[in-house]
């Protein structure tokens, strides 16, 4: 029903009037965008060249070209013209900064492409082909030029001491990128990070990132991972650091087997010592003080050539390094007659428990043999009784 009512109604001169000026308008923009073409965005590195291409498309017999323009408007800063070409004048390059950097890749008006050399982390921004043309006025395309550039990745643990605190142990640094990199860490330590950036004046940025924890004994040597991840890599950098904790030393004493009898040769003890930085000196002490003739020692052993009276004592070893010392003692009992190794006396009730059980399992074979033998006669006995 409205589409019958629409076809009989006419249509005002004054409402088609609009409609074709409106077409007309539409018509006109799409011509006038496609006039000049250019890459809508280019990404680059410093150092490096890059090509900033324009082509003026035809846009009749009647459109007259004047000159072309390019002209830059950095990220913050003020539009500048940095190169000119007049088919009569020729080449222009106003811009100080961009002069022995720019070049015209052909002498054509109609494709006036430009190669910007040497690039700069302040070349960014947008560069716009600008064309004098006539009866239209100016025609314009604009690229945006994106400045990349690669992170200087750097890792480094940190050496603490151990304590109750919680301190950086390790840092991870992607300094002077664009955009900016993403740290990230792995670890199997119960630690934390915080990640901080600094811009830079080129913009750049440098992201920073530490790794903090409450450093233990237990933690020296353990193994942490910084992650960097930006646009310009291929992969995720990675550093894996081995964390540096020192603490003073914890001291333990060995070799003592409580066989010391009178008469022993080479009865040996042995100091030892865990610590970072390694221990610098190891001393060896009895409750007297000095040591008994027939003790020598060397580094962390003593050992006793001749066993004695003179080693029914308590010995004291004592380590240092540069964060404390530490000790322990032990002390030693001398008897009188060679004592036989516990082992011995085990493998001996172990031997006699086998063969006892070998034993009592015959016996009871033996016993359930006569037992059902005797059954077996028995029943023989009542069947021969029965006939």
């Amino acid at each position: 029903m409205a589409r019958d009512y629409a076809a009989r109604c006419p249509r005002s001169p004054g409402r088609n009037a609009w409609m074709v000026a409106t077409l007309i308008i539409l018509a006109a923009q799409g011509v006038v965008a496609q006039k000049v073409r250019v890459e809508e965005e280019l990404e680059a590195y410093p150092t490096e060249s890059v090509d900033l291409r324009c082509e003026f498309v035809d846009g009749g017999s009647l459109t007259k070209l004047t000159q072309v323009s390019w002209i830059w408007e950095p990220v913050d800063g003020q539009r500048d013209n940095i190169a000119v070409y007049h088919p009569t004048y020729g080449q222009s390059f106003p811009n100080v900064a961009f002069r022995d950097r720019v070049i015209f890749l052909q002498n054509n008006l109609r494709i006036p492409s430009i190669r910007i050399k040497d690039l700069r982390m302040s070349d960014a921004g947008r560069y716009t082909c600008e064309y004098a043309t006539y009866p239209s006025g100016n025609e314009q395309g604009t690229t945006t030029l994106i400045m990349l550039a690669k992170p200087k990745n750097s890792a480094k643990a940190v050496t603490v001491q151990a304590g109750s605190k919680s301190v950086m142990v390790a840092h991870c640094e992607a300094a002077d990128g664009k955009p900016a990199a993403t740290i990230k860490w792995l670890a199997s330590v119960g630690g934390n990070h915080s990640t901080s950036s600094t811009n830079g004046p080129d913009g750049t940025v440098t992201v920073r990132s530490e790794y903090r924890l409450v450093p233990t004994a237990e933690d020296n040597g353990r193994e942490v991972t910084c992650l960097v991840d930006q646009k310009t890599q291929d992969r995720p950098w990675t550093e894996v650091l081995k964390l540096s904790v020192e603490y003073p030393p914890t001291v333990t004493i060995d070799g003592y087997d409580h066989n010391w009898y009178v008469g022993r040769s080479d009865a040996v003890l042995f100091c030892h010592a865990t610590a970072n930085p390694e221990p610098t000196t190891i001393t060896w002490t009895t409750a007297s003080g000095s040591l008994p003739d027939t003790v020598v020692v060397e580094q962390n052993k003593l050992t006793v050539r001749k066993v004695d009276d003179a080693v029914n004592t308590t010995f004291t070893c004592e380590v240092k390094n540069k964060h404390g010392a530490s000790r322990k003692t032990l002390t030693t009992f001398v008897i009188e007659e060679k004592r036989e190794p516990v082992q011995e006396q085990q493998t001996g009730a172990l031997v006699g428990g086998v063969l006892g059980t070998i034993i009592f399992i015959g016996i009871i074979i033996g016993i359930v043999f006569l037992i059902r033998k005797y059954q077996q006669d028995t029943d023989s006995l009542k069947r021969i009784t029965r006939h």
